[in-house]
């Protein structure tokens, strides 16, 4: 594994970030026949472009303005979705995403949900809804060793985030939450939806 990491902003949580899951995601992209090369750099959310951070909130937590952490709503609607075979994404906000991502890595067990849904309420408190955001699009992974929207958009389409317009937002944003999976010029009708739910949104 070869790392290309730096930290302009020198945010301490974003080398708490510094990725703990790096061993595991070189493992899954070995799984999936992918290269694996970390490319990662912080950059502030005043750098990242605004249709894509709405096109990252349309996607993965519409109501993430509303809610105090959870989204009962959303969570309801992903396990109908699940047992009739047709979820998309998970019900799972940014804001548990990224404690989960933070503190928790992939791993799954009861212990951990415990711990999550303890310091979900937390994270809302302390850090607030931009500081959660910026965090979130700093931190996830969005292809075999990507992360965090600067280096998603130019491993992508070779820009910085901060020129990424409105369709290609929504296109990075549809490899969410299977960036490993999924690529951004594969998924005309998933980010077609999530243009459409930016329009209804306001966006």
């Amino acid at each position: 594994m070869v790392a290309c990491c730096t930290h302009p902003c020198g945010d301490p949580l974003d080398r708490r970030a510094d990725h703990s899951g790096a061993h595991g995601a070189s493992f899954a992209a070995w799984i999936h026949h992918a290269p694996y090369h970390e490319r990662y750099e912080f950059v502030s959310l005043s750098q990242i472009s605004s249709d894509f951070q709405h096109a990252v909130i349309a996607a993965e937590d519409a109501r993430f303005y509303q809610h105090r952490g959870f989204d009962w709503h959303a969570m309801q609607i992903a396990a109908e979705d699940d047992m009739e075979g047709g979820r998309i994404r998970g019900g799972s906000t940014l804001t548990q995403q990224l404690v989960k991502n933070l503190f928790f890595g992939t791993g799954r067990s009861i212990l951990r949900k415990g711990a999550e849904f303890t310091l979900v309420p937390v994270a809302e408190l302390v850090l607030g809804k931009r500081r959660i955001l910026e965090l979130y699009l700093n931190v996830v992974e969005w292809g075999p060793g990507v992360y965090g929207a600067e280096s998603a958009c130019r491993y992508y389409y070779r820009i910085s985030a901060r020129s990424i317009d409105r369709e290609q937002g929504a296109r990075l944003a549809a490899i969410l939450p299977l960036p490993l999976k999924r690529r951004p010029d594969h998924m005309n009708r998933y980010s077609g939806l999530i243009l459409e739910r930016m329009g209804q949104m306001g966006w």
